[in-house]
């Protein structure tokens, strides 16, 4: 995520519509729960999985007991009045015995549940939808989860004020969900360490487009209302995933080496975009020769009119804009395909490990593209007193969700790769962030092991340096 400004804290349904076929899926599933819904009766070892992952920060965020393999989402949203119907099977792992599991669903109204086909008793618990199968799940066991459900979305407001979540624009919705806003538009296992893929069908009325993230596999008009699908295979955080709605020019091309571009823009935006996004198949080549193969088979764009918003997301393959960026946020977001999207965090308190990657990557664009080299703006941020805010807690312990977009998640953050940089040389630095990106592909990482790594490849004893960067506030003394 990068922020507008430098970052100091962050149609009524017709006959056979895809939207008509959701809200009869969901009457269905109601009458059916009403009959036959009922507590279920628990094996031997089975209980109720946890409401949430434990994160410090965001302690219901995802649930236990469960990890999810895929989300097929089914959508269709209605821009004029707001309204937005969906279907959500969620293929799944039991890791423990279930007689009862959440899903992560803020708003919205939840039509009919079934487990593996069979209607499946449930009860709303404010962020929690708890779930009863009609048969206890065992361990190891597969399962399929059918939501129905709709409603006029709400956004999630986060710790630090921000808006997130499914957010209505003048033209359709601006939908980022970090860190929090997934469950104001699907139920999920809303935390960044149960990753699945996707599947998207999203129905909007004809003239409008529908976004997402990965590759678009399909596109169909019929009877005034325009099917979009889209397919991401890799793994994916639920708050890396985008349903984007609105008005938008579409450009596709594909790159020198390969890689399927889709950018869809807002008209009253494209002016200021293009010179940003004609950089794209520069910035991946760079990326890749810095970070290793994109681990991503398409990339992109979404540039949306929301300057209410006041941030841009990286959303899975295709990063979502509030406004025309520059091209030190294209880079900034790109950056991030690497670290926080292929590589995700495993708590919330290590953000760092993202946006302070990400913003290395803009100074290192800098650098290496005429502008002042990364030590150059080291000593700019090191020049602040002692009083400003970029000291006021250390980088890998921001100390609650009001605080993970703040100015030393992200400034402290690079700075901590520059003095990394310093202590083991140009050799060693970059193989460490191409080992990382590597070693963690499609999958999570703790700062515990990004700095066992940066040991181990530099053969140095680095724990006084991540010691007061990483997790001593005020500022440190001049190295």
């Amino acid at each position: 995520m990068l922020a507008a400004e430098p970052p100091v804290s962050r149609a009524r349904p017709r006959p056979g519509s895809v939207r008509s076929r959701v809200v009869g899926v969901a009457a269905t599933a109601l009458a059916i729960t009403a009959l036959t819904a009922g507590g279920s009766v628990a094996a031997p070892g089975a209980g109720a999985g946890a409401p949430g992952q434990g994160d410090p920060y965001f302690p219901l965020a995802g649930n236990g007991g469960y990890t999810v393999r895929h989300y097929d989402l089914d959508l269709a949203y209605d821009p004029a009045t707001r309204r937005l119907d969906g279907r959500a099977v969620i293929t799944a792992h039991a890791t423990q015995g279930l007689r009862a599991f959440d899903l992560d669903l803020s708003g919205l109204t939840v039509a009919g549940v079934r487990v593996d086909g069979r209607a499946a008793h449930w009860t709303r618990r404010g962020q929690e939808l708890v779930i009863e199968p009609a048969r206890t799940l065992r361990r190891g066991a597969a399962f399929r989860v059918d939501v129905a459900y709709g409603g006029v979305p709400e956004q999630v407001t986060d710790p630090d004020g921000s808006p997130d979540g499914w957010i209505a624009t003048d033209d359709g919705a601006f939908v980022a969900g970090e860190p929090q806003g997934a469950m104001s538009w699907f139920p999920s296992d809303n935390h960044p360490l149960d990753k699945a893929s996707y599947s998207f069908e999203i129905t909007v009325p004809s003239g409008y487009t529908a976004v997402a993230g990965g590759v678009l596999t399909s596109r169909h008009t019929s009877r005034g209302e325009t099917t979009f699908r889209w397919r991401q295979s890799r793994p994916m955080a639920s708050y890396l995933a985008t349903a984007t709605v609105g008005k938008f020019d579409v450009q596709r091309y594909t790159t020198r080496s390969g890689i399927p571009v889709y950018n869809a823009v807002d008209p009253r935006e494209e002016k200021g975009a293009a010179p940003a996004l004609a950089r794209i198949p520069d910035i991946l080549d760079w990326e890749t020769k810095l970070f290793g193969p994109y681990p991503f088979s398409a990339a992109g764009a979404i540039v949306d009119h929301a300057p209410d918003v006041g941030y841009a997301l990286e959303t899975q393959t295709r990063p979502i804009y509030d406004r025309a960026p520059d091209v030190g946020t294209v880079v900034h977001e790109m950056a991030h395909q690497w670290f926080g999207d292929s590589v995700s965090l495993t708590s919330w308190q290590d953000i760092w490990l993202n946006e302070g990657f990400a913003t290395y990557a803009e100074w290192l664009w800098q650098e290496q593209h005429g502008g002042r080299s990364a030590q150059a703006s080291f000593d700019h941020y090191y020049a602040l007193p002692a009083s400003d805010g970029l000291w006021a807690f250390p980088s890998a312990d921001p100390g609650d969700g009001a605080h993970i977009f703040a100015s030393p998640v992200y400034t402290r953050g690079a700075m901590t790769l520059q003095e990394l940089r310093d202590a083991v040389g140009d050799r060693a630095f970059f193989t460490i962030l191409r080992t990382w990106a590597h070693g963690h592909r499609y999958g999570n990482g703790t700062t515990a092991q990004f700095v066992a790594l940066s040991e181990r490849v530099s053969g140095k004893d680095l724990g006084e340096l991540f010691h007061t960067w990483l997790y001593t506030a005020g500022k440190p003394p001049r190295p």
